[in-house]
Formats: structure tokens, C-alpha cells, sequence
């Protein structure tokens, strides 16, 4: 377990699960770095860009081979292993089995791109009125 998703033992003795933080979808992204909430630097933004874009291509390359876990897995006619076969497609396609975490990953990704590059352009114009700032201090001091 991570230190955030760890018990927490209060002074009483009872353990207490900390509540789990939402992540930001992309248009929630998209939209702090609208209003200027988020910025990066030009390096960093591209290198989170690229590996966000990796991460679509990669998804995009096994596709096809990650669709396969939306039929069941060939196994003998037994009951137990018709059983564990449906489970293991349930799994791979409920709401938060893999296929389905995977498809909205690959839903969400181009969303937190386009942020990225929203905040870049809040860096540069973020950077540029700190230097004129700056300027102006330099010249009245």
C-alpha cells in the first residue's frame, strides 16, 4: 500500500481509510489550464506530451490484441472452467476492469495532450509579464 491509500490509526485505536483523490478528466484539465491554473515550462510540457502520445500509441498498436479479452478464453466444457471463464471476461470488461479502464484511458489521453499544451502557452505568457515585471522594478528602482 502507498502512504495515501495506508491506514490511518487515531488515537482511539481504530484504523481510518483515507478517501481517495478523483484524478482530473481531460476537460477538467483542459479547463484550469484555461483559466491559467496550469502552466509548463516548453521542455517539460513536451515531454509529458510525448509520453502521453507514446502511451496512445502503444494502446493503438495492441488493440486488437486487448480486444480479445472480451471473449472467453478457450477452456474444456467443465462447469468450473466455463465459471472461471465468464469471470475472467466480467473482469476484463466491468467497469473497472481492464479493457474498460484501458478504453477510457485512450478516450481521455488526447483531452490531457491539449491541456498540456494550453498550459505551455500559460508558461510562456506566465514568463513573459513576470520578465516585463521585472523590467519595470529594475527601471523604478
Amino acid at each position: 500500500m502507498s502512504e495515501e491509500t495506508a491506514p490511518i490509526e487515531q488515537e482511539q485505536g481504530e484504523l481510518v481509510l483515507p478517501t481517495m483523490q478523483r484524478m482530473l478528466s481531460g476537460v477538467e484539465l483542459k479547463q484550469l489550464a484555461k483559466d491559467g491554473g496550469f502552466a509548463v515550462d516548453e521542455h517539460t510540457g513536451d515531454r509529458m506530451i510525448q509520453a502521453l502520445q507514446d502511451i496512445i500509441d502503444s494502446l493503438e498498436a495492441r488493440w486488437s490484441a486487448l480486444e480479445q479479452f472480451q471473449q472467453a478464453p478457450p477452456m474444456s466444457t467443465t462447469a468450473t472452467s466455463r465459471w472461471v471463464s465468464d469471470l475472467m471476461v466480467r473482469t476484463a470488461t466491468d467497469e473497472r476492469g481492464l479493457l474498460t479502464q484501458l478504453q477510457q484511458a485512450k478516450a481521455e489521453l488526447p483531452a490531457y495532450i491539449e491541456a498540456i499544451k494550453l498550459a505551455k502557452a500559460n508558461y510562456q505568457s506566465q514568463d513573459g509579464e513576470t520578465g516585463n515585471t521585472l523590467s519595470r522594478m529594475r527601471v523604478e528602482a
